[in-house]
């Protein structure tokens, strides 16, 4: 919903003040969206990747601090933006990944997102995930299932989970976005196809103490029959995920 939408109907409400939080959370996503800094790449990328929708559903607003695990420059670019100055934004790099993809980190001393003072990085083992401060949201994206691959160790998804539980205050939220497997699979596409079965999330979600708040079907496609590689050119950017978003009681 746009500010002016918001603005429109909290008149006819008559409950303006109660909304005025949700005015400056919005007025935060349409600026961060339509910052001209942002590269025409990323620009390309809105319609697949709905960022609009998904930081409102994620209710991202100014002075927030969020840890990005698996981080890219397109979601923190947006995240900084959103947050602002007062906020923070961390991005959580395993080295796990760094090894694995020959991802280079940035040289000490220069700036973990150029032209945002406000984003730091950590590069840690995912078995070492901990923040110095409680985060308002943990966001991990498309990665869920890699705590699962060879490659990761295999993490200790458990011991992970808890200690994103740890790091959030409360009524923080972790969000979580993953390629859809064919439900009942498991977690037998995870290294597959890299896809999982959204049931896993919720199960060990249950398990680490978080609360279900909001499932989101924006990045839905039934087209997608979840058995290909997500990968593949034929479906590659169109894949069937699933947006869950938790909260810590």
């Amino acid at each position: 919903m746009k500010v002016r939408s918001i603005v429109i109907a909290c008149f006819l409400a008559g409950s303006c003040l109660a909304t005025s939080g949700a005015l400056a959370a919005s007025a935060s996503i349409d600026a961060a969206i339509a910052d001209p800094g942002r590269p025409a790449d990323e620009l390309a990328m809105d319609a697949t990747r709905k960022p609009a929708q998904l930081l409102a559903a994620a209710r991202l607003k100014p002075g927030q601090r969020i840890v990005d695990v698996f981080p890219g420059p397109y979601w923190d670019r947006l995240f900084a933006d959103v947050v602002g100055p007062k906020g923070k934004v961390v991005m959580y790099m395993p080295m796990e990944m760094v090894k694995a993809e020959n991802i280079p980190l940035p040289k000490p001393g220069t700036p973990a997102l150029t032209g945002h003072p406000n984003v730091s990085m950590i590069a840690a083992a995912i078995n070492d995930f901990a923040m110095s401060e409680p985060v308002d949201v943990v966001w991990i994206r498309q990665n869920y299932h890699d705590l699962y691959d060879p490659f990761m160790g295999p993490a200790n998804v458990p011991a992970f989970n808890k200690a994103v539980f740890a790091a959030l205050r409360r009524g923080g939220r972790y969000v979580i976005i993953d390629h859809s497997a064919p439900d009942g699979s498991g977690l037998a596409d995870a290294n597959t196809t890299h896809r999982v079965d959204e049931a896993i999330v919720k199960r060990d979600m249950a398990a680490a103490g978080f609360v279900l708040e909001t499932e989101s079907n924006v990045l839905r496609n039934p087209a997608d029959d979840r058995s290909k590689l997500v990968f593949d050119k034929s479906i590659r950017g169109h894949t069937d995920q699933f947006v869950l978003i938790y909260r810590k009681p």
